[in-house]
């Protein structure tokens, strides 16, 4: 009769298992979400507060497509306003994250859709080709800069849903000023791991500032593109004010490289980047913009992005 209690502690024993597993599986997927979604500890790209603002953060893979979004403004000579109205769509679209689903045919930054002739979804999921879109459309729209900013993304996007562009509007304004070079250092990223196992190089980096900034972003010379003393590791980028910033201060066009550089640090391998003597390293990103010691400023006109191999 001595032996029947046990039966019932063994249940119990495999009960408070059981619940400590649960409870230990449930706390490492908690820890896998956070890290994917920019939670605690996670990898992350923050714009600096203004005033008594908060910094607004944004995962690495939201910042590569917004510096996207931005450079093909450069590329077509659009203001910041065009690049505001088109962050703060892709905000609410996608949450800046170039998805291959959405409602019906939706796919991609803006969520545009294939049988409404957007294009083909090969197409629209090409950040700079679905950016280049929107920016299109939005040409269109007579006095686009002057609208609401509710009023001009819904004349693109024809939306069920069109005051919900308004939430996003303060934030994408300040990044839009640290994309665009206008509050030049303003964001910082830390590092990120490489997102595929291809090599990196300049001649990726170069690829990729022509594709999204256009042509006149390099010399027409391999020469004069300047591999440097790193190879093919390194790159000069000259700095030379085009688009809405040409009759400005020529610093902005700096930051706007350097800026971009970093948010997709991680996609082309970029180890450093210096300009206008700050350098951000991804082994130190953690520090952000770090001013360089006094008299090692040399090409300080120039953006520096050196690479991994």
């Amino acid at each position: 009769m001595s032996a029947q209690p046990a039966a019932p502690q063994r249940r119990k024993r495999l009960w408070r298992t059981a619940a400590a597993f649960a409870v230990l599986l449930g706390l490492a997927c908690y820890l896998v979400v956070q890290y994917v979604t920019g939670g605690p500890g996670a990898p992350r790209c923050t714009v600096r507060a203004q005033g008594d603002e908060k910094d607004y953060e944004l995962s690495p893979e939201q910042a590569a497509n917004a510096a996207t979004i931005s450079a093909v403004a450069s590329s077509r000579g659009l203001p910041e306003r065009a690049v505001t109205i088109a962050l703060a769509t892709a905000m609410q679209e996608s949450g800046l994250r170039n998805i291959d689903f959405g409602d019906r045919d939706s796919v991609g930054l803006f969520q545009q859709r294939p049988s409404q002739d957007w294009g083909t979804v090969k197409q629209i999921m090409d950040p700079v080709y679905s950016a280049g879109e929107f920016y299109r459309h939005l040409a269109k729209v007579p006095g686009y800069s002057r609208l609401p900013l509710t009023v001009a993304a819904q004349k693109v996007q024809r939306s069920g849903y069109p005051q919900a562009y308004a939430k996003h509007e303060a934030n994408a304004a300040r990044l839009t000023g640290a994309l665009t070079g206008r509050d030049g250092g303003a964001m910082t990223c830390t590092e990120s791991r490489p997102v595929d196992s291809k090599a990196g190089g300049a001649a990726k980096v170069r690829e990729k500032l022509v594709r999204e900034f256009g042509p006149e972003v390099l010399p027409r010379t391999e020469s004069a593109a300047g591999r440097g003393a790193g190879g093919e590791r390194g790159l000069t980028v000259p700095v030379r004010p085009v688009g809405p910033v040409a009759a400005g201060d020529a610093s902005r066009r700096g930051w706007e490289l350097a800026v971009w550089a970093m948010a997709h640090s991680a996609e082309l391998r970029i180890e450093q980047i210096s300009y206008a003597g700050r350098t951000w390293s991804a082994a130190d990103s953690d520090k952000g913009w770090q001013h360089k010691p006094a008299g090692s400023t040399k090409n300080e006109r120039d953006v520096r992005i050196i690479t991994a191999q």
